[in-house]
């Protein structure tokens, strides 16, 4: 981990797709900076060991097995935050899923639905029922998109339009609650050496060889340096970002 140093002590985060990668830095970083965690996933053995984790650095964290494209799941999340912590001040909505590589014409419904019902209907699902509860107190809320939702990418149309869809869902979503003080950003990262580059049909070294050929900073990402975006958006070093999608991909979007 970076030595990026936040104060969160008393404040409540939930964490979607916490179990690997991005999300399992994100709830492990925001567990070191005094915050209560809640680790959400359908991945119910490696998310209780993120809890677990979260636990050995000092602060309280709770596991909970989520579907977020389901939003009675969404619901029953967020009523779980509130009946053990008593408040949710942040939210990454960082769950989400990739299929493997296919032409437009070759995607099947059945890909096309399940890409867009996790990374842009249950980012909806999780806004919808956060949003509801933030406005007690105000909050950030922090969604996964992509460098992906800023391009395209040959062969991965329903990865795309679901990250594009979570950048305008997250702009929509900071005008709708701007006035409740609740701030809602996006992130964008890049190619990233996380599991989740496995799905695809490709490597961390194939991705590795993308990145370098084409981002500025020649190299993949890491979990922590995503995390740290995240954290920074839900800090008060951020409290005049709302509406954002930022980048966090190595230059890969400037060319």
């Amino acid at each position: 981990m970076t030595n990026v140093k936040h104060d969160f002590y008393g404040k409540v985060v939930l964490v979607t797709g916490g179990s690997s990668g991005i999300g399992r830095a994100a709830a492990l970083k925001f567990a070191s900076s005094g915050a209560q965690v809640i680790v959400a996933d359908v991945a119910e053995v490696a998310g209780k060991k993120v809890a677990e984790e979260a636990l050995s650095l000092g602060g309280q964290a709770l596991f909970v097995h989520a579907d977020v494209s389901r939003m009675d799941a969404c619901q029953a999340l967020v009523d779980k935050a509130i009946s053990h912590f008593g408040r949710l001040d942040f939210a990454f909505n960082n769950a989400g899923i990739i299929a493997p590589l296919c032409p437009v014409g070759s995607c099947s419904e059945d890909v096309w639905h399940k890409v867009l019902n996790v990374n842009l209907t249950g980012v909806f699902n999780c806004l919808k029922c956060e949003v509801a509860v933030m406005k007690a107190q105000g909050g950030a809320i922090v969604n996964t998109a992509s460098v992906m939702g800023l391009v395209g990418a040959q062969g991965a149309a329903a990865y795309c339009a679901s990250k594009h869809g979570v950048i305008g869902l997250t702009k929509a979503a900071a005008l709708d609650y701007g006035r409740d003080g609740i701030r809602i950003n996006a992130i964008c990262p890049g190619f990233v050496d996380t599991p989740m580059i496995e799905g695809n049909g490709t490597n961390a070294n194939k991705s590795a060889t993308v990145a370098s050929r084409r981002a500025a900073i020649r190299r993949l990402g890491t979990p922590d340096e995503i995390a740290d975006s995240v954290l920074w958006l839900c800090s008060d070093a951020a409290s005049f970002v709302t509406g954002a999608a930022l980048s966090v991909d190595g230059g890969f979007a400037a060319c």
